[in-house]
């Protein structure tokens, strides 16, 4: 069985109000269609090189930039004339034996199980439909059966009689057909309706008129077929989202203390014994190891966590390597290309970028460290910062093991401080430091006996 997806996603999403194209608005950091597009590629049974495709046409070029995947086909519908219309831009790239899934790029919930089913569910039948229930069915196509239960149409709001509307079952949009039926079906659309498009759920009919049955498979939640066509929709997909995924770490391990105030945009794998607390936002690939707390208001992307740190609230990291037992802020940032080793810490306003710091070593206070190479047990006093920028080009520092630092030092690079090296606090650091001495730089301190204050004159 060789499943081909067709994914439309074509339409301007006039009621976003954007001039972002509807399909890649995000929910969870990802834009809709690309949640589509992931679906689709992890069905099962299909053939290694096999293909999707997608139809495109509002924002264009745009669309197909933002936009990844393996053997993505697109195919341009440049004046949008309903589904029908939609799928026939891309028909041509089916094979007859294909089972073809018609899928929708603001549909950003759907799983792959559920495809899987969709496809699954064709089995003897012509044509095989994904519906859900609604109590308020209100704008969506209702399911029209026969006394015996079996499908014979599917009929829009706008051309159903009032019979009809009262019908709760709803179609999705999401069908499943072989290549050679729906090629034929396509054929014969007539755009004889209120909306004066291409209906692809005409093909129901022309199915049943065909004498072909017509299977159906019913999705439980319908979250998960909803589409966003505005902010509103938008928002609440986004929600149903973040709890399908904050669900999914709990039952790894984790302790949320709030669910609806955790943030996940992106893959995040925990250990077990994970504490997150409250606005809390995890973006791109990040990894979580066992006993690891992290505060309220902390950002974390693309990021390795070891056990047993403690991260505390409002600090941000981005791009970094954690070992274990290490703790981290409050209002910490950690750039790209930090990596700390065991036990480091790095205390409160501290910057730190492109800097590795070693086992045990401390930056505990209102310090910049950049570009730097850092020992073993290393103590940084508050108010240091490394030089590393002459305004054309970045340079190193690099510190040696069991280094004491004092306050309000400048370290400009380049340059080595030695082992055991001590810096007096208040020092301009140009030159290297030798190991196990006292190394400062200070300008000789003076008392103006006799001066006074000037103060300000009385008007």
């Amino acid at each position: 069985m060789n499943i081909f997806p067709i994914i439309l996603a074509a339409g301007q999403g006039t009621r976003m109000r954007s001039a972002l194209p509807k399909v890649l608005h995000p929910i969870a950091g990802k834009p809709m269609l690309q949640h589509v597009v992931d679906a689709c590629a992890a069905l099962q049974n299909r053939q290694v090189a096999c293909h999707m495709a997608i139809v495109y046409g509002h924002g264009g070029e745009l669309v197909r930039e933002r936009i990844s995947g393996e053997n993505l086909n697109w195919a341009l519908q440049s004046v949008q004339k309903g589904t029908g219309h939609a799928v026939a831009q891309a028909i041509h790239l089916v094979d007859a034996d294909d089972i073809v899934l018609i899928a929708y790029g603001d549909v950003p919930l759907i799983r792959s199980v559920t495809l899987q089913s969709l496809a699954q569910g064709l089995q003897d039948s012509a044509l095989c439909i994904l519906t859900t229930t609604l109590t308020n069915p209100t704008g969506y196509g209702r399911i029209v059966r026969n006394a015996q239960g079996q499908v014979q149409a599917i009929v829009e709001e706008k051309d159903a009689n009032d019979t009809q509307r009262q019908i709760t079952e709803v179609n999705t949009g999401f069908i499943a057909a072989r290549g050679a039926d729906l090629k034929r079906w396509l054929q014969q659309l007539s755009p004889q309706n209120a909306q004066g498009e291409y209906y692809l759920t005409d093909c129901v009919g022309l199915a049943v008129a065909e004498g072909g049955s017509i299977n159906t498979v019913c999705c439980t939640d319908p979250v998960e077929v909803e589409g966003a066509n505005n902010r509103v929709q938008l928002a609440r997909l986004e929600r149903a989202c973040q709890q399908r995924q904050v669900e999914k770490l709990m039952l790894a391990g984790a302790t949320v203390a709030d669910p609806a105030r955790l943030d996940i945009r992106g893959t995040v794998e925990t250990g077990q014994d994970v504490f997150l607390d409250i606005n809390v936002v995890l973006i791109g690939k990040v990894t979580i190891g066992n006993n690891v707390v992290i505060e309220a208001g902390c950002v974390i992307q693309d990021a390795e966590i070891g056990d047993n740190t403690h991260i505390k609230a409002y600090s941000v990291i981005e791009s970094a390597v954690i070992a274990s037992h290490c703790d981290i802020g409050p209002f910490a940032r950690l750039r790209p290309g930090t990596v700390l080793a065991e036990k480091a810490k790095i205390g409160n306003f501290v910057e730190t970028k492109k800097a590795r710091i070693g086992k045990g070593s401390k930056v505990n206070h209102l310090s910049y460290i950049g570009d730097t190479e850092m020992g073993e047990s290393v103590n940084i006093g508050a108010g240091t910062i490394t030089c590393n920028y002459d305004g054309a080009n970045k340079h190193k520092t690099v510190i040696g093991d069991n280094v004491f630092v004092g306050s309000c030092t400048q370290l400009v690079a380049p340059v080595t401080i030695a082992q055991g090296a001590t810096i007096g606090a208040g020092s301009t650091i140009t030159k290297d430091a030798p190991a196990d001495e006292l190394t400062l730089s200070r300008a000789k301190q003076m008392t103006m006996k006799g001066w006074q204050r000037p103060v300000k004159e009385k008007k």
